[in-house]
């Protein structure tokens, strides 16, 4: 595995991440929608995050939705990451702006967004953690995000 240092790293730039792109609007929420935008738009999937807290362990329904959305990164060249904390991503991401109802946070996706040329910082650093990740065999790094 990565140094803590990294971890730490890729930690804060999740973080930032999710944070600017749902500030932007390029951030999907929620395991059919993430499917349903994979299957009509996978090129402008960025980034895929995965999250489970200690009850959805034994969830098979999402761990299936999981294996599949990890295949279809793989193949599109999408990064993904799992995150163990639903709760500190609702905390970040919060409730939907439409409705207020909290979401599903299991699944989310960063699209890319309109602007060409917009290189989000705390994106590349993601994507660097993960290729370094991959080289490590560790396909689908797990992050803490910080406290």
């Amino acid at each position: 595995p990565l140094p803590a240092r990294r971890m730490q790293g890729a930690g804060k730039a999740l973080h930032e991440l999710l944070v600017s792109a749902q500030r932007r609007g390029c951030l999907t929420a929620g395991v059919y929608e993430s499917a349903k935008l994979m299957n009509v738009d996978p090129d402008n999937v960025a980034f895929c995050v995965l999250a489970t807290d200690e009850e959805d362990e034994g969830d098979i329904a999402l761990q299936i939705h999981f294996t599949l959305i990890q295949a279809f990164c793989c193949e599109n060249d999408i990064d993904i990451v799992r995150v163990n904390d639903v709760a500190k991503l609702a905390a970040i991401v919060g409730p939907s702006e439409e409705s207020g109802e909290p979401r599903d946070l299991h699944c989310i996706l960063i699209t890319n967004p309109n602007e060409d040329g917009w290189k989000d910082p705390a994106l590349e650093k993601l994507n660097s953690f993960c290729e370094e990740s991959r080289n490590v065999n560790d396909w689908v790094p797990t992050i803490t995000l910080p406290e």
